[in-house]
């Protein structure tokens, strides 16, 4: 029979230790997740293109369709992280959350949002955030 001390039970301290841990890494596999299903979505399109072709040259509908406007999908990814972000930080950030682009330079479209619209204020150079 094992002699010792006794293992105590955890401090409440740190069973919310434990649970803030664990909605971190959930947070972070949300995020993983949202940008697999991007790429699927791309990938899956790209598919329909060759095989809707019909040996033409252009491919009709090919524009991915997204349920709100780019600076929306910005607007609620700066006012979610709550401080200045980095034009490619917010890029990511609006990748990661669901919207679609076919664009090959997405960070640029994205920065063009940023300076047209009245919402977002530009902190310093190449740093955004939501404008009070």
């Amino acid at each position: 029979m094992p002699r010792g001390r006794p293992k105590s039970q955890p401090s409440i301290a740190d069973l919310q230790a434990m649970i803030k841990a664990r909605r971190a890494e959930r947070n972070k596999l949300v995020a993983e997740r949202k940008k697999l299903e991007t790429k699927l979505v791309k990938i899956d399109r790209q598919i329909a293109a060759f095989d809707g072709s019909n040996g033409s040259t252009s491919v009709g509908g090919s524009r991915p369709r997204n349920d709100k406007p780019l600076p929306d999908v910005i607007h609620e990814v700066l006012k979610k992280n709550g401080k200045a972000m980095k034009v490619g930080a917010i890029a990511d950030g609006v990748e990661a959350a669901g919207y679609l682009s076919s664009s090959a330079n997405f960070k640029g479209i994205v920065n063009q949002a940023l300076i047209k619209d009245k919402r977002f204020k530009q902190e310093s150079r190449g740093m955004y955030k939501v404008g009070r």
